[in-house]
């Protein structure tokens, strides 16, 4: 088994290679710092499946997960973040992931998370399976948040953590126009009214570090 780590923190990159070096078969792993090196290696490698940061520099793990995909729509991509699996996993699982995990579950999970996506299957906890097949994802009792398109989830992650019009325009390599035009969908989407809501909308529902 050949398997891709992305996650911008070397350390963290060392923690996961020493728990899935515990797996039957002795696979092999390698590691990437950012998007645009996952994107390198899977274009000229062949990995049985990644497993992504959804909180990398520059391209965020959604966008790196939607470009891989596009490259290649097979590659398993398990998605490994900080946040609870209700702020998060739904959205990713209908991008393309095989599974969400977060980073302060057992190892033992995650190398089953591992094994169980490479065998052809998701990966889900029992809770975020249950609120699936309820349609959770269509529950009238969706957060503000929940409603905002991908781009509009970046943009509104951005905002709440400080940074500028100018500066989420030129990070995602859009017109400062766009970005405004994003921000006017959020504010309308979520009823806010200021940066400082979003900020302190994004801390109470913890989106945000």
């Amino acid at each position: 088994m050949k398997i891709l780590i992305a996650d911008d923190h070397a350390v963290v990159r060392e923690g996961l290679k020493q728990i899935l070096a515990e797996m039957s078969g002795r696979p092999e792993i390698e590691g990437a710092s950012n998007g645009s090196e996952v994107i390198e290696r899977i274009k000229n490698n062949d990995y049985d499946i990644v497993v992504l940061d959804i909180s990398m520099p520059g391209k965020s793990g959604l966008e790196v997960l939607k470009e891989l995909k596009s490259v290649k729509p097979k590659l398993p991509v398990l998605m490994l973040s900080i946040y609870p699996e209700e702020q998060y996993a739904i959205r990713v699982l209908k991008a393309g992931a095989s599974g969400y995990i977060t980073k302060d579950s057992a190892p033992q999970e995650l190398i089953t998370a591992v094994e169980k996506i490479c065998n052809g299957h998701k990966y889900v906890t029992p809770e975020l399976a249950e609120r699936l097949a309820t349609g959770y994802s269509e529950d009238s009792t969706k957060l503000p948040h929940e409603y905002l398109s991908d781009r509009e989830f970046e943009v509104f992650k951005m905002l709440a953590t400080g940074k500028t019009v100018n500066e989420i325009a030129e990070e995602l390599i859009l017109s400062v126009k766009t970005v405004s035009t994003y921000r006017a969908r959020i504010y309308e989407k979520m009823n806010l009214n200021s940066r400082s809501e979003i900020t302190m909308y994004a801390i109470k529902n913890e989106l945000i570090e």
